[in-house]
């Protein structure tokens, strides 16, 4: 996680503790509350609904047994919960890339990218009741390793839920994953395609035809697609000014920042940051899908 979200996000209603990690709380950012990025993960669970819910500027009305799977960085806002919602909330790098068979909670790719209706909601109600109140227990490392079993039963059920897609054969499939993961981490620094292609050792021809297959948009647009993402996050949830987003994005001048954001937005960076500070509730642009 980048140090810029450490340094500028909302504080969540609760933080797990450093022991373990992990904790229970009513939401992650509490209801009504302006747009806040995270710098946890949460799993949301309402088993009754309606919970009205907004992760990275996408509405969702959350009914009985639906799911979320909030990562760090995402920007969120919610309704007032009902009162079965539970959440738990927890610390990225809690589970390396082994430690739960096809499944890494840190990775970008991973399962419920998209709210989540589970089978049985009473089975991850229980789940995740019984891990918020084993939270509250006495702090030590026997309480600590309880509560990283209770969640990697948890995680490992929505990966039986939502299996991942098998890649093995799939030369798009495995390119674009690498490509999702790159992208991660060098997005404030190069939107050149060039550059990924390189560092995934493929051509731009290869990396243009897996990101088509995937998700039917080109290299180019899945790199500006991240960035004006981030870009909406950083103006909707922090103070930075729109020079300091361009800058911290990679744009040396406003004026470029500006051009880049309007033409993937259709409003210019203070339009858009004026709809979450004039308290204007809907209408929030989604990203744009030019054809270039």
């Amino acid at each position: 996680m980048s140090a810029l979200i450490q340094h500028t996000e909302p504080t969540p209603t609760r933080l797990p503790p450093d022991w373990s990690g992990i904790i229970g709380c009513a939401l992650p950012v509490a209801a009504g509350a302006a747009t806040g990025l995270l710098s946890v993960h949460a799993l949301v669970l309402t088993a009754s609904g309606p919970l009205f819910a907004e992760v990275d500027f996408d509405e969702h009305v959350c009914g009985p047994g639906t799911l979320l799977w909030i990562r760090p960085g995402q920007a969120v806002r919610f309704g007032e919960p009902p009162d079965d919602t539970v959440t738990v909330v927890f610390r990225p790098g809690l589970f390396g890339p082994d430690d739960l068979p096809g499944l890494v909670p840190d990775d970008p790719t991973g399962p419920a990218r998209v709210p989540l209706t589970t089978p049985d909601p009473q089975v991850f109600r229980d789940a995740l009741t019984h891990l918020a109140a084993d939270s509250e227990a006495e702090p030590g490392p026997v309480t600590a390793a309880l509560l990283r079993h209770q969640l990697a039963a948890v995680l490992l059920r929505i990966r039986t839920i939502e299996p991942p897609v098998d890649p093995i054969g799939q030369v798009e499939g495995r390119t674009f994953e690498r490509f999702q993961r790159r992208l991660e981490e060098g997005y404030p620094h190069t939107r050149r395609v060039e550059d990924y292609a390189g560092e995934l050792g493929c051509s731009v021809r290869t990396l243009t035809r897996a990101s088509l297959a995937l998700t039917g948009r080109t290299a180019k647009q899945v790199v500006d697609d991240r960035v004006a993402l981030q870009a909406r996050r950083l103006l909707a949830a922090t103070s930075l000014s729109v020079a300091e987003v361009g800058r911290v994005l990679g744009f040396g001048e406003p004026t470029n920042f500006g051009r880049f954001f309007h033409r993937e937005t259709g409003l210019s960076p203070g339009q858009f940051r004026a709809r979450f500070t004039t308290g204007i509730p809907a209408g929030i642009p989604g990203q744009r899908h030019p054809s270039d």
